[in-house]
């Protein structure tokens, strides 16, 4: 059984695929030696002498720098090794781009076609409030509609939020934009739009950052104007699953296929298996020419010039290393430290 692993030729440091003990026997690049100390499972050890200030490398980048010499064999952990980032970088654009994939661009999947064009891979029915104050009604009416749910509709959903009254600015213009974006997203079969009256992000105000609308999709209830808003909502979401439950399932080229991906509680083996897996499918998915959106900026560091040099153009690498600079400028404002993710 394989005990470690050494991911890239140019890695001086291992990961433990099992628990090791001091004493064992690794050979790496044709040259055995034994382990100093135990080496917890998904931990890693030094395949050489590494001197103070020297670089740890695995993945074949850079993930820190030594605190002192570290031999060979050593465990490396946050005791002898410490972040190599530091403040923002300045970086330069080295075009890795990944190895060209001959993707079938017949490949389909089974999805919702929407009437405006876009795509969804679920047919439900949410309910979204504009203020954090209606969110027991949207619950009352989610809880009492579910016998609705018949036919292609998948789930009614109500999705509270503790947003949209006493906010401003930038705060204000992110809740408005990401309420406008989930009632005009197309896993969305009907939205309900849930307000109370007098909150700063009104049903009226929304419309502006909705834009055009099938009115047989997105219906709206304002609770103040209404003398039993449970009841007109439920009427409300009776005629949205109406109208969305005659959608069906249909195949749509991989091309329209978005993905979001987001940190799944990483552990020390994460990055030699899900992280690979999911960077293949990705680059899977995008020879096809779908989508796939990577989230959680801060997980990029020690990683950022492995996705830096993976950008198509010097453009778009100059777009990455803003965001990843300012993101770290976010991070030491906050006075939060900056370290690797590997």
């Amino acid at each position: 059984m394989q005990t470690f692993l050494k991911i890239h030729p140019d890695d001086n440091a291992a990961v433990a695929l099992k628990p090791l003990r001091a004493g064992d026997i690794f050979t790496a690049d044709g040259a055995g030696a034994a382990l100093l100390e135990d080496i917890p499972q998904g931990h890693k050890f030094s395949l050489c002498d590494i001197p103070a200030g020297g670089a740890v490398i695995k993945y074949g980048a850079p993930i820190g720098t030594a605190r002192e010499d570290i031999r060979k064999g050593a465990w490396i952990h946050t005791h002898n090794m410490k972040t190599g980032l530091g403040d923002v970088l300045t970086y330069t654009y080295r075009p890795q781009p990944a190895a060209k994939l001959t993707a079938d661009k017949t490949h389909v999947f089974q999805g919702f076609k929407r009437p405006d064009g876009t795509t969804g891979v679920r047919n439900e029915i949410w309910i979204i409030p504009t203020v954090g104050c209606v969110n027991n009604v949207a619950s009352a009416i989610e809880k009492r509609a579910q016998a609705y749910c018949t036919g292609s509709i998948e789930a009614i959903l109500a999705f509270s939020h503790p947003y949209g009254c006493s906010q401003m600015g930038e705060d204000q213009e992110n809740t408005r934009r990401i309420l406008a974006d989930l009632i005009n997203h197309p896993n969305a079969g009907g939205v309900l739009v849930l307000g109370l009256g007098c909150e700063n992000s009104s049903a009226d105000i929304l419309k502006d950052y909705i834009g055009s609308y099938d009115e047989r999709r997105v219906k709206f209830l304002v609770c103040q104007e209404s003398e039993d808003e449970i009841q007109d909502g439920l009427r409300l979401v009776k005629e949205l699953t109406d109208y969305a439950g005659v959608f069906t399932r249909g195949p749509i080229p991989c091309s329209e296929l978005i993905v979001g991906m987001k940190c799944g509680g990483s552990d020390g083996l994460s990055g030699i298996t899900a992280n690979p897996t999911v960077g293949a499918f990705s680059d899977l998915l995008i020879a096809s020419g779908g989508t796939t959106i990577l989230t959680e900026v801060p997980e990029m560091f020690g990683a950022e010039t492995l996705l830096m040099n993976r950008c198509e153009n010097e453009a778009l690498f100059e777009q990455t290393v803003k965001l990843i600079n300012d993101f770290k400028n976010y991070f030491t404002s906050h006075n939060q430290t900056i370290y690797e993710q590997a």
